[in-house]
């Protein structure tokens, strides 16, 4: 708190200030700073409100042993000074009686004839009063359930009396209701008495977080899986790294663990890490370590134990100690309960919930279904292959590198992995090279390792790694006296050196032409080539030429491509090279695509297929498939394209993911399911394309696909699927280290806070975006960005109130639109900010909101200068509209018919084919709402209404005419 109030109205806004505050140590600081300071002040009630606020601060802060303290002050207070507790702070006094009983119950140090002396306290106090007890019977159930005893007299006596003003609220009693049955083993009776809560119809603070984490494993049992997986993701999204719901979390963890989802257990377990030094309540604690086991103990069942996990502060745990240290902490809370109660009610529970047996080997939770042997190393995973791997050839060290050699030659994809292998021989301490003539000497093994890693960085368009790799790679060859794989390493490195340049296409175009003609001449220089070796020299001039072509999309530089795929294949062919065979018809495909000739290009890939069915190699086959597809959806023909791709990605299951662009396929079939009318078939092949991308190592491109995938998800309305699927991306290491791009961080965060929105999590959506319209601020190369976000974020102020802070977010906006226009979202976002203000502050609010309208007044009139056609609304008749809107909010009736009727002007009457016959028919029916009820001139509002009823019929648009006839029904009615 900078400076401490000065005055009692000070002090009572600093209290309203930070009770906007989110839960924790910040909003308790603050809390108890208020306290001192209201202490000063000769008057009671702003102590009192001060008190309050700081008990609820400690109830919600998970600090029990603090709350009843405060509370003794304020029962204090009321017995020296009733009278200044007027009504409500007289409610909010007996209400927090059940707050202390909570909190002395969640302490075990707390005798058990104490937490009965509190609860004769709260009856006495009660009948006192002239309250209703069932309140107080509440509490003795809940005393009872706690000590496991005669729960079922105590839960009668409180669930057979009619509830009171203080009773819990409807939400929280559904709660306990439901947990009574469940306890007794009636699943289907406590879904069903939860069903309000569950389906939103009930709630509070607490809750439907807290019945839904009760909720899962029931509904597991009872066969609706769908219903568990969408109240997972919503539920442990309002209850994550929040305290006093750690037992929740617990829960959420448990769920993970029962059904499959372990890998995703430990990331929400990573997540909540700060619950084991925040959590003050002995309740929580056991509740939460408990859940923290059962997924340990898991992950330990099934062989990973040495797995990082996070844990206790102070040092690094793996799943196997943390398991331990947890259950030793757990049993001892549960012992020191038991032994306060008299009973074993928490150990008892303790061992159900940890020995519990999974309900589901596995059930997709997220988009992104993860495994514990996706997390068991950092290092990339490469899709085991089918066919000849690594652990198929020979284990004689020199026999290994011949036929890694042999595999690299032919181009075979399990070369990989058995370069891999050597790899990691050779980096061995005792590794002894063969003295063998035919294997050659350890530098030239160095070499071929080293062209194989350049092979992969070029593969991931890391292409200075790749270059600089090949040249040190074409050195050691030379030193190896192998000058034909020298000069494929040099005209490698060339290839690479020309695909990094970024200066433009038609610099890049340059580039790629000075590498064709220098290996041409490297080519040309270099004598004793095998013909393999040749006819990979000769591969590599046909693809420079084929990447200008792609480049510059000249079409003159289309015949150079041919003519050297011709030579490529005449040579390939006299040689029998079928891999380059293969190579050089699927290039003059690809060149005949990139021409235009797509038919063509169909044909010569239809041949291909035809030939590697018969001759192989049977690798190329699915990305033959993959550039059949493509073909196809060019010439719009999505079927036959999704049945290639789905035929590629069946091949390709014989092949490691990584050679044969495994990615690729997935990310095309997306993109043609989309196309199909299949959006739920596009959001699986999008996410599995990133995660083999993020297995692979393409990380830019994993984001990039996901960030599709979590717009997608939004697009489709699964709201709780992109916000979870955001959230583990966010968890990624190179996104929290800082390294991911920043505009695709921005753009994940800028979808994280719309569908935080659409979720109606107003306050984290808000606060999400006023965040990036700040960084965004910074970004000179690109204001229409920061236009666009700075924008959004006042529309999301204006709706939680905050005008003052809207309108500088706005401003921000309008000063980017001035450097890079943008103007629909100015636009839109303005008229939104005039009819917030409007339907908030009515006729107060009336000068604000014309304000944002004048603002776009003038942004519509700089489009009509620019010539600028907008893609939706008309900006003119928009803004008429509002107008009327904000004027109508305020009672200004005769100004808000007059720009109604300007918007219709406007609009004009719609055609046939005039798709504004929506926005024409709401302008009509506004104009009669306001001329016939607020005006009261029935008659013309009901000729306008009739006339508009008609023409709408006349077209078709029943629906658009539904509305209106409603409201003349309406005016007949009451006239």
């Amino acid at each position: 708190m900078p400076t401490a109030p000065q005055t009692t109205d000070e002090l009572l806004q600093a209290l309203q200030e930070n009770d906007r505050r989110p839960y924790g140590r910040t909003r308790t600081v603050t809390a108890e700073e208020l306290v001192e300071t209201a202490e000063q002040f000769a008057e009671p009630v702003p102590l009192i409100r001060a008190l309050l606020e700081l008990q609820e601060a400690y109830t919600y802060g998970s600090e029990p042993r603090k709350s009843p303290v405060v509370f003794a002050r304020l029962l204090t207070l009321f017995d020296e000074q009733p009278d200044v507790f007027d009504e409500r702070l007289r409610h909010l006094l007996f209400w927090r009686f059940k707050w202390v009983a909570n909190a002395l119950l969640a302490l075990p140090e707390i005798p058990l004839a104490s937490l009965r002396q509190w609860q004769t306290e709260m009856r006495d106090r009660y009948e006192k009063a002239d309250l209703g007890l069932q309140p107080y019977y509440g509490q003795a159930y809940q005393l009872a359930a706690h000590l496991g005893e005669d729960t079922a007299l105590a839960y009668e006596l409180w669930a057979g009396r009619h509830r009171t003003r203080l009773s819990d609220c409807e939400a929280c009693e559904i709660c306990e209701r439901a947990l009574y049955h469940l306890a007794a083993g009636d699943d289907e009776r406590a879904l069903r008495v939860w069903e309000p809560v569950l389906a939103g119809k009930d709630s509070c603070q607490e809750e439907p977080a807290r019945s839904i984490s009760h909720a899962l494993l029931p509904l597991l049992r009872t066969g609706v899986a769908d219903r568990a997986v969408e109240l997972h993701l919503a539920g442990y999204r309002a209850c994550r790294r929040n305290p006093s719901m750690a037992g929740e979390v617990g829960r959420h963890l448990e769920f993970c663990a029962l059904t499959g989802n372990e890998a995703r257990g430990l990331e929400l377990l990573a997540e909540n890490r700060g619950l084991f030094d925040e959590v003050e309540s002995p309740r929580e604690m056991l509740d939460v370590l408990t859940g923290v086991e059962v997924l340990l103990r898991r992950v330990e069942h099934l062989g990973h134990g040495e797995l990082p996990a996070a844990g206790f502060a102070g040092r690094a745990w793996t799943v196997a100690g943390l398991r331990a240290e947890v259950a030793d902490r757990a049993d001892d809370l549960a012992a020191r309960f038991d032994a306060r109660n008299g009973t074993t009610a928490h150990a008892d529970r303790r061992a159900a919930r940890v020995e519990r047996a999974p309900l589901r080997d596995a059930l997709e939770l997220t988009l992104r279904p993860r495994s514990l042997d996706d997390i068991a190393t950092a290092v990339p995973v490469t899709a085991p292959p089918a066919r000849t791997t690594a652990t198929d050839v020979p284990e004689s060290v020199g026999e290994l590198i011949i036929r890694a050699r042999e595999l690299d030659d032919q181009g075979h994809p399990d070369s990989t992995a058995v370069w891999a292998r050597l790899r990691t021989l050779t980096a061995a301490r005792d590794y002894a090279h063969p003295d063998d003539p035919e294997v050659g000497p350890l530098v030239r093994l160095r070499a071929d390792l080293l062209d194989d890693e350049a092979s992969r960085a070029g593969d991931k368009d890391d292409f200075a790694v790749a270059q600089a790799l090949y040249e040190e790679a074409a050195g050691l060859y030379e030193d190896a006296g192998a000058p034909e794989r020298a000069a494929l390493a040099h005209a490698c490195a060339l290839l690479a050196a020309a695909g990094g340049v970024d200066d433009g296409a038609e610099a890049k175009a340059a580039a790629l032409t000075a590498a064709h003609a220098s290996i041409v001449a490297l080519h040309e220089e270099t004598s004793g080539l095998t013909p393999v070796h040749e006819a990979r020299l000769l591969r590599l001039r046909a693809t420079v030429l084929g990447l200008r072509l792609q480049t510059s999309g000249n079409e003159d530089d289309a015949a150079p491509v041919f003519a050297e795929a011709d030579l490529l294949l005449a040579f390939a062919t006299r040689h029998d090279i079928v891999g380059q065979i293969s190579g050089a018809l699927l290039l003059k495909a690809g060149t005949h695509a990139l021409s235009g000739d797509l038919p063509t290009a169909v044909a010569g890939v239809d041949d291909l297929l035809g030939r590697l069915k018969d001759q192989g190699p049977a690798w190329h086959l699915p990305r033959a498939l993959g550039l059949r597809a493509r073909l196809q959806l060019g010439l719009q023909d999505p079927e036959a394209s999704h049945a290639s791709l789905t035929e590629g990605l069946r091949l390709a299951a014989d092949w490691p993911a990584e050679a044969v662009d495994t990615s690729r396929l997935h990310s095309d079939l997306a993109e043609v399911c989309m196309h199909l009318g299949r959006p739920d078939e596009a959001l699986r092949h999008l996410t599995r394309s990133a995660e083999l991308d993020l297995r692979h190592g393409s990380r830019t491109e994993a984001f990039c696909s996901y960030s599709n995938a979590a717009q997608l998800s939004l697009d489709m309305g699964r709201v709780e699927d992109c916000i979870a699927l955001l959230d583990s991306l966010m968890a990624e290491p190179d996104v929290t280290a800082g390294e991911l791009d920043d505009r695709l961080l921005a753009q994940l965060r800028l979808t994280r806070a719309r569908a935080l929105h659409a979720g109606e999590d107003l306050k984290a959506a808000t606060t999400e975006l006023v965040a990036l319209a700040a960084e965004s601020a910074d970004w000179d190369d690109d204001p229409g960005s920061h236009a666009m976000i700075a924008a959004e974020a006042a529309v999301l102020l204006g709706e939680s109130g905050e005008f003052g802070r809207a309108r500088e977010a706005v401003n921000q906006a309008l000063a980017a639109h001035a450097l890079a226009p943008r103007y629909e979202q100015l636009s839109s976002c303005l008229r939104e900010l005039a009819r917030q203000q409007g339907q908030q502050h009515g006729e107060e609010g009336l000068a604000d909101a014309l304000a944002f309208l004048a603002d776009a007044g003038r942004i519509a009139e700089e489009a009509r200068e620019a010539e600028y056609e907008p893609r939706g609304r008309s900006l003119d008749s928009a803004l008429a509209y509002e107008h009327g809107r904000v004027n109508a909010y305020a009672g200004e009736y005769e100004d808000a018919l007059a720009a109604l009727e300007k918007a219709l002007a406007l609009l004009g009457e719609p055609g046939p084919e005039d798709d504004r016959a929506g926005e024409w028919a709401e302008c009509v029916r506004f104009a009669g709402a306001v001329e016939g009820l607020y005006l009261e001139r029935v008659s013309p509002a009901l000729t306008r209404l009739d006339k508009a009823v008609s023409l709408l019929t006349a077209l078709g648009c029943t629906e658009e005419a539904e509305p209106l006839t409603t409201l003349a029904s309406r005016l007949r009615d009451e006239a």
